[in-house]
């Protein structure tokens, strides 16, 4: 016998390497094909459960609505805001007595005014036989019609440019 290899033997050598090469390749594509599966399955839905692109749509949507309702809110928001600003919200007392014999402090301005210094001052006068009260009207924290040291510093006090 020869030890020479014969065009037969070169060809079942190769055809059992391409064999043998074959069957890596579809190994490998099976397990390609597997993972596949597996990730597929991952977005299909398993008997009542939602799919995950069934789920994704919905908080996609979810979200989607959720941005609509701060928009809203943040139109209310605002609205709630400009009528806050016309609200009474600073007030400032000052007592005294208005003519330095009485003791007692029984006399006031009360000054009552929104975020823009408009508002007015109700002032009440206590004398021995009676009491006055009255009050004037305050735009930009002042007066058309004068006000009396004690109305100017309630203004003051309530828009804080002063501190009691």
């Amino acid at each position: 016998m020869s030890l020479e290899p014969t065009a037969l033997d070169v060809l079942a050598i190769a055809g059992t390497t391409l064999g043998a090469l074959a069957l890596i390749l579809a190994m490998a594509a099976h397990l390609r094909l597997r993972r596949l599966r597996r990730d597929y399955s991952l977005l299909q839905a398993d008997g009542d459960a939602p799919s995950f692109l069934q789920a994704v749509a919905r908080k996609t949507e979810e979200v989607e609505a959720l941005r609509d309702d701060l928009s809203r809110q943040r139109q209310v928001i605002g609205r709630v805001q400009a009528d806050l600003a016309d609200a009474i919200r600073h007030v400032a007392v000052v007592r005294y007595d208005a003519f330095g014999d009485m003791g007692g402090r029984y006399s006031f301005s009360l000054a009552l005014l929104d975020d823009g210094g408009d508002g007015l001052v109700l002032t009440s006068i206590h004398g021995r036989s009676e009491t006055r009260t009255y009050f004037k009207g305050v735009r930009e924290g002042g007066s058309d019609e004068e006000l009396s040291p004690e109305e100017k510093r309630a203004v003051a006090f309530a828009r804080g440019e002063e501190q009691p």
